[in-house]
């Protein structure tokens, strides 16, 4: 299949090549984290882009409302609700934006949700201004060998952990109940990072 067959602004799933980069640089950035807010948007505008912040879901839905960004950053997990939540309405808004999910709860589960919602990528915290603005620009998208990378049983587990967790709704004592695990015992494995 050529990609003049598919159209322009359409993904060629044969040549990994993502849609053509939106004309403008507006870029919404949805965090919790002040302090890394405001660093990551003093970083894109250094790059280019003109920036809103926002700090909870609702304010990233009426950042939205007003005017769609080319470009969105958005935390996975927020005081008020679900990053996941604003990406889906991103994409209604402006079906050419490209947004990036950040967390520190990475799994494979949430990143398949994550990109079945409309967003272009995901990215595990900590990810430094860098890695971020490559991952929003990028012009191809590249897929991990995973023959070349198997997971280690520790990470499988935490996989289906993480899986039974966003199922439940994040509901800790339902996923401790369905994975017939204790609480506590539960609570401090979703505390650690993935293994690797």
């Amino acid at each position: 299949m050529n990609r003049e067959d598919i159209g322009d602004t359409e993904y060629d799933a044969e040549l990994d090549t993502p849609a053509p980069l939106p004309e403008d640089r507006s870029l919404l950035i949805l965090d919790d984290d002040k302090a890394f807010l405001h660093r990551l948007a003093r970083a894109m505008e250094a790059r280019g882009f003109a920036v809103t912040q926002c700090e909870t879901v609702a304010e990233g839905l009426a950042a939205l409302g007003s005017a769609p960004p080319a470009f969105a950053i958005i935390d996975m997990r927020l005081e008020d609700g679900n990053g996941l939540d604003v990406i889906k309405k991103l994409k209604e808004a402006r079906p050419d934006a490209r947004g990036i999910i950040l967390t520190g709860y990475g799994n494979i589960a949430t990143a398949v949700t994550a990109v079945k919602l409309g967003a272009f990528d995901y990215l595990a915290k900590p990810a430094d201004a860098d890695e971020i603005y490559h991952a929003l620009m990028a012009t191809t998208i590249e897929k991990p060998d995973a023959q070349e990378n198997p997971m280690s049983a520790d990470r499988v587990r935490w996989e289906h952990i993480q899986r039974v967790f966003e199922s439940c709704d994040r509901n800790v004592s339902e996923t401790a109940r369905r994975l017939n695990m204790h609480r506590r015992t539960l609570q401090r494995i979703l505390a650690k990072r993935a293994p690797r």
